[in-house]
């Protein structure tokens, strides 16, 4: 098995390894180190929790030689403020010995800020898409000397609506580059931005989207409701010595903060939330913490988490199934990060029975089902996304079902516009209009004049 004692590392490299005690690459890191090295453009196609993030730095900081040039030479581009912060920092820990300025710039702080740090001078700039253009724009930040662009996490960032940003940034950066990109899934807008902008890049695929990772353990339960489903999560993160650090995943930023305060009232301090919503401080804390093990149940969903290092996390909750069979990957991949042993359960409704279907079909693997306990309490109280609702509510040609203040217009109000009363009348009385215009009119006064 290679080790980094294998790569053509300088030795400030090796002490940066030795001090974060890794030993041996995994293989989406040993195999980018050469081929990004050669300068090709690549395209890497690997897991969450993979080690992306060293895959593409390692070699970068191989080859990135000290300059005292303002403009940067490395472009990192991410999808999220939360993986801005984290990729800086690991940067910076990589390249612990070696003389290197790194910034990171995102939404949410000030861009005043960001902007002074950027003009005293940066080899490598981290930043989310949103921020990063307004810095261009107001001419902060320039491009011209970028040698290397990496995107991390594309499929996310498309999803998120970058794409302006993103090919447009495209455009102010210098045709000779190299262009790296790693996503954990091969989307059809993904292939659509490789052909555009890549040129015959080398494919690096380790693990294919919708493989089961080995060391992480599934489960499922048929639930009917939401309020059950918040019972059951309840009744089993009561046992804290088994789900000793929980990643709940939701859909969105109301059912986040729904399930957060059901789960408040049992567990109190225990439990954290994490959405675009909360402020860019309290996101950090909740990562710190969560990570620091001062929380031990935190509720997020997808973007949110998507490739950030959530640290030793026994089990991933899929408080709902995903509509896309890919996040479910991402997901579980909380769970199995650098090797480790991690656990898995789904929760599903009814109504999301074919999406479990489509997850296992995509795998092709059968997630092992489970009773809920008789202790848990199945609630016949729905959710308001569960209710049902009308559905035409302002259709004018179905009035059954409708509130009773619905009424038709009254006649007055069904007139229309006719004009003046003045130009009808002459319409009665001449058959035409009589404007200006008329030339019998134009003539009769023409005569009267003379």
């Amino acid at each position: 098995m290679a080790t980094f004692q294998d790569l053509d590392l300088s030795k400030q490299l090796h002490f940066a390894i030795e001090d974060l005690g890794f030993t041996t690459p995994t293989p989406i890191q040993q195999e980018s180190f050469s081929v990004i090295r050669g300068g090709k453009d690549v395209v890497g196609i690997a897991q969450t929790g993979t080690g992306k993030t060293f895959a593409y730095m390692l070699p970068l900081l191989r080859d990135l030689k000290f300059s005292t040039q303002v403009n940067p030479r490395i472009l990192v581009i991410v999808p999220t403020r939360e993986l801005v912060i984290q990729v800086v920092e690991q940067i910076e820990a990589f390249a612990k010995y070696i003389n290197v300025r790194i910034v990171g710039v995102y939404g949410g702080v000030n861009m005043n800020t960001q902007a002074q740090s950027l003009q005293q001078g940066a080899d490598i700039v981290v930043a989310t898409p949103g921020r990063l253009y307004d810095l261009v724009l107001s001419r902060a930040l320039q491009l011209k000397a970028i040698k290397k662009l990496v995107i991390d996490e594309v499929d996310v960032m498309l999803d998120l609506g970058f794409r302006f940003q993103i090919t447009n940034i495209f455009e102010l950066l210098p045709d000779q580059r190299q262009n790296i990109m790693f996503s954990a899934t091969m989307t059809d807008d993904v292939k659509i931005l490789i052909d555009d902008f890549f040129v015959s890049p080398h494919t690096i695929s380790i693990a294919v989207s919708g493989t089961p990772l080995d060391n992480i353990s599934q489960s499922c339960y048929a639930v009917p409701n939401f309020y059950t489903k918040a019972n059951l999560l309840t009744h089993l993160l009561k046992d804290a010595e088994t789900f000793s650090k929980v990643l709940v995943f939701i859909t969105n930023k109301r059912l986040a903060d729904r399930l957060f305060e059901s789960l408040k009232r049992d567990f109190g301090e225990e439990v954290a939330v994490i959405h675009s919503n909360k402020t860019q401080n309290y996101r950090i804390r909740s990562i710190e913490n969560f990570n620091a093990g001062e929380n031990r149940i935190l509720v997020a969903t997808d973007v949110m988490a998507r490739g950030l290092d959530l640290n030793m996390i026994t089990h991933v909750f899929n408080f709902n199934t995903p509509n896309y069979p890919e996040n479910y990957m991402h997901r579980i991949g909380r769970a199995g990060r650098a090797e480790a042993k991690g656990n898995a359960i789904l929760f599903y409704t009814e109504k999301e029975k074919e999406f479990k279907e489509a997850i296992e079909n995509l795998m092709n693997y059968e997630i092992p089902s489970l009773e809920i306990p008789e202790e848990v309490v199945i609630s016949t109280e729905l959710a308001p996304e569960e209710q049902t609702h009308i559905r035409e509510r302002n259709n004018p040609l179905k009035t059954e079902g409708l509130d009773a203040g619905f009424h038709e217009k009254k006649e007055k109000n069904k007139k229309t516009n006719q004009g003046g009363s003045y130009r009808r009348e002459i319409v009665k009385k001449y058959k035409k209009p009589k404007t200006r215009g008329d030339k019998n009119y134009n003539l009769r006064n023409k005569k009267k004049r003379r």
